[in-house]
């Protein structure tokens, strides 16, 4: 059976990293001397008194997690992080509906991006803060910044790191997991700093440059301006923004490779990384040739603007520094392919992952040879790396459950009202972590607060699936999930 004392345990430790987070945001309030200094002070009092609640219920826990504590540990994380992650917004005033603030905490930990705020200009810098926090806590994993911090606190199990960690395939830098976490938490923190700091160099003030870096290395994309990035008209605050969301969208022990051992050769042997650069090139000219043909843009504003929305798009941040909506209708085509197929796993980007579509090529490779030599036996291998047939049942079990769920929360927004348009794109951003939709009714510049509740909820769920992949989510719905053998 489920080891609830162990979960009642961890899960009081992260209320209290969610309210040492909070400390910051009250900081933030003081120093801007606004009106929110008395919501983040009850929020993170009422977040450490239950954080003393819940150890108090898993005292005596012994640090030990089966494969079934993970998963619930893992998912619990995730929604209680969101549940007292919204008091601020409520306490404060600044979101009045309960299903409005879940729907904002839970876009912002999961790294969708999508808002429902109408107006984001009108929030304190503390509401500001905590949003862009939000996202960058969640950008590499909430329990995975545990394992960092507190590694005696799951026992160093890799049982959480699966169930939490993105991508069919797990590479490790270091046999000790929780070296392998600290590693990509230093590389991360090292990502943010020099994008805040290019951000600065390229003419944001200091606060906007933090905010943005967070969202940006995280691959979240809430804005702290109603334009997103289109609110600078900057080219080099748009290519600095293109350069970090595009290592984001690396794998983390890829960069670890490149950046700490210094081996560059392990970026041109990387299967995924060739097929991510491929992509981007390629989408890249093709939407700029459209720009530029179609829409009368001169050759580098044509260039910066389609690199800028292709990378944003497919590595699932969702920053704008243009008005999408008014692009060629195949470019919406082009950005909604990206945004399902995502950047590589072991990054910040949620979508399908190259990797996996990596794997796809090769089974049809594999197939088509099978007709011609129906003897022969093909493994399939990702960088020198045999997959096994487990591995590629589940690859198409994944496909099959994010085609099936995008076209349900579709059809169920269809007959809410919502155009048939916006409600595929909508369906299909949340459950790849991506946010902004590509018309006017929803996205960066009018919110998603003209949704009904009860498909803001269902947007709740699909985005949390979408950030845990699905089968950590879902395996707890099942009966044999619960059953004590």
């Amino acid at each position: 059976m489920v080891n609830f004392r162990i979960i009642w345990k961890i899960l009081g430790s992260l209320l209290f990293i969610e309210a040492f987070f909070m400390t910051w945001c009250l900081g933030v309030a003081l120093w801007a001397g606004e009106d929110d200094v008395l919501a983040f002070l009850l929020s993170l009092l009422l977040t450490a008194c239950c954080g003393f609640v819940f150890l108090s219920l898993g005292r005596k826990a012994e640090n030990s997690l089966s494969r079934r504590d993970a998963y619930v540990v893992v998912t619990a994380a995730w929604v209680v992080f969101s549940l007292f992650g919204m008091f601020p917004f409520l306490i404060h005033g600044s979101i009045t509906s309960l299903t409005d603030a879940f729907f904002e905490t839970m876009s912002g930990f999961t790294t969708t991006g999508a808002s429902i705020i109408d107006d984001v200009e009108r929030l304190p810098h503390g509401i500001l803060f905590w949003r862009s926090l939000m996202q960058w806590i969640g950008g590499l994993g909430i329990v995975f910044f545990t394992i960092a911090i507190l590694p005696s606190l799951v026992g160093g199990s890799v049982r959480v790191f699966a169930a939490e960690a993105t991508g069919p395939i797990r590479a490790k830098m270091h046999p000790r997991l929780t070296t392998n976490a600290k590693w990509i938490w230093s590389i991360y923190l090292l990502l943010t700093l020099a994008c805040a700091l290019s951000f600065w160099l390229a003419g944001m003030d200091w606060f906007s440059a933090t905010n943005y870096s967070m969202t940006t290395t995280a691959t979240g994309g809430f804005s702290i301006h109603n334009e997103s990035l289109a609110f600078f008209q900057s080219a080099s605050i748009d290519y600095v923004s293109i350069l970090f969301q595009f290592l984001s969208g690396i794998n983390f022990t890829l960069l670890y490779m490149v950046l700490v051992k210094m081996r560059f050769s392990a970026l041109l042997k990387n299967s995924e990384f060739k097929l991510y650069i491929f992509v981007v090139v390629a989408a890249t000219l093709w939407v700029a040739s459209l720009l530029f043909t179609r829409m009368d843009y001169d050759l580098e504003r044509a260039f910066r603007n389609a690199l800028f929305q292709v990378v944003s798009f497919m590595t699932t941040t969702g920053m704008f520094n243009d008005e999408v909506g008014q692009w060629p209708h195949v470019t919406w085509f082009i950005l909604g392919m990206l945004m399902y197929l995502g950047a590589c796993a072991g990054s910040t980007s949620g979508g399908f992952k190259c990797v996996r579509s990596v794997m796809m090529l090769k089974v049809l490779r594999n197939n088509f040879r099978q007709i011609l030599h129906p003897s022969a036996v093909l493994p399939v291998k990702v960088n020198g790396q045999s997959i096994a047939q487990s591995k590629l049942v589940s690859l198409l079990a994944f496909f099959t459950l994010t085609i099936l769920m995008m076209l349900f929360t579709a059809a169920l927004m269809i007959i809410s009202g919502v155009d048939n348009t916006n409600a595929v794109v909508i369906a299909l951003s949340s459950v790849s972590n991506v946010g902004p939709s590509l018309s006017n009714h929803v996205g960066p510049v009018i919110s998603w607060s003209l949704l009904p509740d009860y498909v803001k909820w269902l947007l709740c769920l699909l985005m949390l699936m979408g950030r845990l992949e699905i089968m950590t989510v879902l395996v707890l719905f099942t009966r044999s999930f619960w059953k004590e053998n």
